[in-house]
């Protein structure tokens, strides 16, 4: 451990050179020791040779082809020995103290594998970030949502989330996580291409008794929608791909039957809304996606059986019993206070 770095901050790159032209230096100025390296995804815009040029102090892992967010972190990370890792997003903005509080708390609580900040909106600093809010949580159908961010609904932030809370998921914008929690757990899943893999990978992490925590005493504010904006037919097919795939490889027996029944009927009727409001691209790639995980299930059956035979914490207190369309659509609930009164 001796010779191991504290700390690595890991930005992923795909063609981001005025992304991080325009971000990395609030990294570079407000994050002490930390080393800070890009991961490069086989970008064909100039962004190592910017890097080279004007932050010659940014350590580069240089990948051959594009790997997707997932995989493309998991092959970053091998080369890198550090005790923390912090994967942070290219489109992020930080500001003096925002790591401090993020360490105190995970050097503090060695059972915590992960944690994440508060997460700001960058352009309406006022608001949370749809990504990620104030910490992430599962329905019992697996819809996301998080203290901050229910569906679309995107709340100010009034200090109302403040305390640190155990929550399912931290986002994948601003995830500090411990190396050895990362590779134990199998890092972020490759066949999940961009979305979702982190609530993936810190599900797997809360089975294993592991904790996930927000601690909103650190902030970082996202820019968000930077690689596929919100209505993109490929950025609908990833979601309700992955979400299914998530599903499936780490609900409980006992519920998975059940639940996948009830998301086929709510993806049909998901679908016919993209329809009827003329997004064609859409309404088809629910179908796409819904097809590419029946053809995707029998590889993640081994995956299944272990993420089961691991699980010491059933069910995972993070993922509520409740229907977030329900309390959302029929009664009105849009903010994380409303679903739980």
């Amino acid at each position: 451990m001796s010779n191991k770095t504290k700390l690595s901050i890991v930005i992923l790159n795909w063609n981001g050179a005025d992304m991080m032209r325009r971000f990395l230096p609030s990294v570079i100025r407000h994050s002490g020791d930390a080393e800070i390296v890009v991961a490069d995804n086989g970008s064909t815009d100039d962004s190592l040779e910017m890097l080279s040029r004007e932050f010659p102090s940014v350590r580069q892992v240089v990948l051959d082809k594009n790997y997707g967010f997932a995989e493309g972190y998991n092959r970053g990370l091998k080369p890198i020995e550090a005790e923390y890792y912090l994967l942070l997003n290219s489109d992020v903005e930080v500001r003096e103290g925002w790591l401090e509080p993020m360490m105190q708390y995970m050097d503090a609580h060695p059972e915590v594998a992960a944690c994440q900040p508060k997460l700001l909106c960058q352009w309406s600093p006022k608001d949370f970030e749809y990504a990620g809010a104030c910490g992430g949580f599962i329905d019992a159908l697996g819809y996301p949502y998080c203290r901050g961010r229910v569906m679309g609904t995107v709340e100010e932030d009034r200090g109302q989330y403040d305390d640190v809370a155990p929550v399912l998921w931290a986002t994948g914008a601003c995830l500090l996580i411990r190396s050895k929690d990362y590779w134990q757990a199998g890092g972020l899943d490759g066949r999940f291409f961009a979305h979702q893999e982190e609530i993936d990978l810190c599900w797997r992490l809360r089975s294993r008794g592991r904790g996930v925590v927000c601690v909103p005493q650190s902030v970082a504010y996202h820019l968000g929608g930077g690689t596929l904006p919100q209505g993109n037919p490929r950025k609908t097919f990833l979601n309700f791909r992955n979400n299914l795939l998530l599903l499936y490889k780490n609900l409980p027996e006992d519920r998975l039957k059940s639940v996948m029944r009830l998301r086929f009927c709510l993806d049909a009727l998901a679908s016919l809304q993209f329809l009827l409001t003329m997004q064609w691209g859409s309404f088809l790639a629910v179908w796409k996606a819904r097809r590419a995980f029946h053809g995707m299930k029998e590889d993640f059956r081994k995956d299944r059986e272990e993420n089961l035979s691991k699980t010491v914490l059933s069910p995972v207190p993070e993922q509520s019993s409740f229907s977030l369309l329900w309390h959302y659509y029929a009664k009105g609930h849009k903010t994380f206070m409303q679903l739980y009164k």
